[in-house]
């Protein structure tokens, strides 16, 4: 990691809490521990723009489509078998579909750190 001061910086539509998240993640681990991690952590996140666009599929098409991208199978038949509750659901998820990523790219880090961890 010493190419670039920040790494994480270049993730797109990365925010600050998730920019925090992932300096505390990473401030115990190793250079190539590191590596690994943002190697790992960059090709299994989501940006709160794709969630979004994916809640506006499911708004005018396959409702709960969102909720598939973010590994909630249940909830995603759920929403696809209700309409999104209705569509309900789906407007919710269109109001929080920052704090939908946040949370997914949450337990990606977690995932990320135990892989860098065990791999070095």
């Amino acid at each position: 990691m010493d190419m670039y001061q920040n790494p994480y910086m270049s993730l797109p539509g990365i925010s600050s809490e998730e920019l925090a998240l992932l300096q505390q993640a990473t401030s115990g681990l190793t250079d190539d521990q590191k590596k690994y991690f943002f190697m790992s952590y960059s090709g299994k996140r989501k940006t709160p723009q794709d969630v979004l666009i994916f809640t506006l599929i499911g708004f005018f098409g396959v409702a709960g489509i969102q909720r598939f991208l973010l590994g909630q199978i249940g909830m995603g038949l759920l929403y696809f078998f209700t309409g999104g509750f209705c569509l309900i659901g789906t407007i919710v998820d269109l109001v929080n579909h920052k704090k939908l990523a946040l949370e997914y790219n949450q337990k990606m880090a977690f995932e990320s750190f135990n892989l860098a961890k065990m791999g070095n």
